[in-house]
């Protein structure tokens, strides 16, 4: 079978007006009323002619026609299509070139001329039939071509290959046999599937080939080895300037001085002249804060002395309410439950609970009279305050507190151990004073002053005897910063309300 555009001498892209003068002038020469002399070869052309014509001249025929064009020139679609396209299996093997040079049997001049002979089979298919089709394949070269400008372009092309035939002669089914459109559109899937599948083999075939040959090719070897090697020079440039970066840095780093807004000695010395300043401007609170000390040295000493002494002060946490017997997560949660009314009401009851058994044991005497006397501090602070000087009156407030706290320990401890209960454990309390009349009228025995020391349990006879052992050993304890905190924060709270 011919191609009907070479028969009407016509290329692949032509319009409907070059086909139709074509055929006139081809009609009018192949005529048979005007070749007497040879009527039969002139009817046979003069048929060709007008069935070419007649496919090119309809849109949809020549569509139909331009895909399948390959398979009907070479054997047309009853499965007797020979593909006549280069086997590209034999050249997976190095016995089909011989050294690598360019003679003939050489490894460039058969590659090359491979690819050559691929280019031409997909020229073939191209609907375009023009020479600058050509340049869109990027040459194979030879054993001296340049890396940069052939070999990279060639191999960036190939590795990427994509065919460019359609692979009509694959194709199951004659779309012109369907007897409606829904089986020819089922009919066209199946066709494209097939197409598709044999183009995708083609690709990933070339593309093998382009890599078999790649992994071979001299050039790329040569090139490969230069890129290590300028890497490698790379690499020891890199750790020769970090090399150099580290002796300067060690270099500064031995001749770097201490400047000296930044001394140590300086800072110390500034510190001792602010202190000496204000200790000059403040006067000297240190009586105030022996008292202090010795305050809360006694308040620890009777916690060791009692069995469950250890119990009482943990109870006593700055997140605990001993009057409602709850223990919160936070000091918001502590702040919020002692502004609550069942706060108020429960430490009003103990309050009134504690005075009542004071009276009947006759023990308000150190309650009451307390009281009084703190509430005469107290007033007396307030009268005192705007004349006063600033540390003296942080040192105030800090005794105050520290009264407060002794208070409130006496008073948990007295209703305690009058109910007979603790958080705990059971027994334990203090001894009842000496001197003090019980239910029955008796004498109860006064309570001894406790003079010794808790960490060496040496004894002294008198309290400032002990309090000069405190001072010079430094065997004084505190409470924790926490209890302190809280009893100060309570106590500050108490002389907002009574203002």
């Amino acid at each position: 079978m011919k191609c009907h555009y070479e028969v009407l001498g016509v290329k692949r892209d032509a319009g409907d007006d070059d086909l139709k003068k074509a055929y006139r002038k081809l009609a009018l020469k192949w005529h048979p009323d005007k070749n007497l002399d040879n009527a039969e070869e002139a009817a046979e052309q003069f048929k060709l002619i007008q069935a070419a014509y007649d496919v090119l001249s309809d849109p949809q025929e020549r569509a139909w026609y331009d895909n399948h064009r390959e398979a009907l020139l070479k054997g047309g679609l009853s499965g007797e299509y020979e593909d006549d396209s280069i086997d590209l299996l034999q050249y997976f093997t190095v016995t089909c070139y011989s050294g690598y040079g360019d003679d003939e049997k050489g490894f460039f001049t058969v590659y090359r001329n491979l690819f050559e002979s691929i280019v031409k089979e997909e020229m073939e298919h191209s609907k375009v039939e023009d020479d600058e089709e050509e340049e869109e394949f990027p040459p194979f070269g030879d054993s001296q071509s340049d890396y940069d400008t052939v070999v990279h372009v060639f191999y960036g092309y190939w590795q990427s290959f994509c065919t460019r035939k359609n692979f009509a002669w694959k194709e199951e089914y004659d779309t012109r046999q369907a007897s409606n459109r829904w089986e020819k559109r089922a009919m066209e899937k199946e066709n494209k599937k097939t197409r598709e599948k044999a183009r995708k083999e083609r690709n990933d075939l070339v593309r093998q080939l382009v890599a078999f040959v790649r992994k071979r090719d001299r050039r790329v070897q040569t090139h490969r080895k230069l890129v290590e090697e300028q890497n490698a020079e790379k690499i020891k440039k890199v750790e020769e300037l970090r090399r150099k970066q580290k002796l300067k840095q060690a270099k500064l780093a031995e001749e770097y001085k201490e400047q000296s807004w930044a001394a140590m000695s300086e800072l110390e010395k500034e510190l001792q002249q602010m202190e000496a300043q204000y200790g000059e401007e403040f006067g000297d609170a240190s009586e105030s804060e022996e008292e202090e000390m010795y305050l809360l040295y006694r308040i620890k000493q009777d916690a060791v002395n009692q069995p469950d002494g250890d119990g009482l002060i943990d109870e006593f946490d700055d997140l605990y309410c001993p009057a409602c017997d709850k223990s919160f997560k936070s000091d918001k949660a502590m702040k919020n439950h002692e502004k609550s009314k069942k706060h108020r009401e429960m430490v009003a009851l103990l309050r009134q609970q504690l005075e009542e058994e004071e009276d009947s044991l006759g023990l308000n005497v150190d309650g009451k009279e307390g009281r009084e006397d703190d509430e005469e501090e107290e007033e007396e602070e307030e009268e005192e305050e705007e004349e006063e000087k600033p540390r003296q009156k942080y040192v105030r407030f800090k005794m105050f507190a520290v009264c407060i706290s002794i208070l409130i320990y006496l008073s948990c401890e007295c209703f305690l151990s009058s109910s007979g209960k603790t958080k705990g454990k059971k027994g334990g309390g203090k001894d009842k004073p000496k001197n003090v009349k019980s239910h029955t009228g008796e004498q109860l025995p006064e309570k001894e002053l406790n003079l010794r020391c808790v960490t060496c349990n040496y004894e002294f006879p008198t309290r400032n005897k002990l309090f000069d052992h405190l001072k010079t050993s430094g065997h004084a304890t505190a409470l924790s910063a926490n209890a302190a905190h809280s009893s100060m924060s309570k106590s500050k709270k108490d002389k907002r309300k009574n203002r």
